[in-house]
């Protein structure tokens, strides 16, 4: 099974990646702020719900895929571009964002779960990430190496789970509070929008 003293190193490198800003984090803050504090956490599991995929496709070797295949790497990078860039157009155009009085139904929730799983799911940089960057943890004369990267990928989205939940929950207060606040609210529906776009032109120029 895995090295004790390998998985703490991989233990403390997880969490300077997960509480480090980067795409996820925004993701989650511009949700959470948009439509309240569980959308922040349903658009935080989504995310992780996303990283799963990425780490079992890891542990497999179906992302060797990506790395082997130009093609298959910039089809799916364009269509989370897309998908991200759609997003932000769409919080642009509806005047809705913000008017949290109207609790989020469980529709609502449900899409914004998926909406988090696809905006990971459809990142080829981030399945490339944990193909190199979780067998560097594996002890490779234990054997049983799928099993070991799996676990260490389940370690990984536990941690960000519980980190990305806290800031969703806690974006949405902030969000709650902007709603109270008229004069802010049509900035920050072109703020979380542009977020959103820069997040797809971001990936859409990433190279492999």
């Amino acid at each position: 099974m895995i090295d004790p003293a390998k998985f703490a190193l991989f233990v403390g490198i997880s969490w300077a990646l997960i509480i480090t800003p980067g795409p996820d984090m925004l993701y989650v803050i511009t949700r959470g702020m948009t439509y309240g504090r569980w959308a922040g956490v349903m658009s935080a599991v989504g995310v992780i719900s996303g990283i799963l995929v990425h780490t079992l496709t890891a542990a497999f070797g179906i992302t060797l895929i990506f790395q082997t295949s130009a093609f298959a790497f910039q089809i799916v990078k364009y269509l989370g571009a897309i998908y991200l860039v759609y997003l932000g157009v769409k919080a642009w155009l509806d005047k809705s964002t913000f008017n949290l009085q109207i609790p989020i139904k469980g529709a609502s929730a449900h899409s914004l779960f998926w909406q988090g799983v696809l905006s990971n799911v459809l990142n080829p940089k981030i399945a490339v990430f944990f193909l190199a960057f979780l067998p560097q943890f594996v002890d490779q004369r234990s054997g049983q190496t799928a099993l070991q990267m799996t676990i260490l990928g389940l370690t990984f989205a536990l941690f960000g789970l519980c980190f990305l939940v806290a800031v969703g929950y806690f974006t949405g207060a902030i969000g709650v509070w902007l709603a109270h606040q008229p004069q802010f609210t049509k900035f920050f529906r072109w703020f979380t929008g542009g977020v959103l776009v820069g997040l797809g032109v971001r990936l859409a120029l990433t190279k492999r």
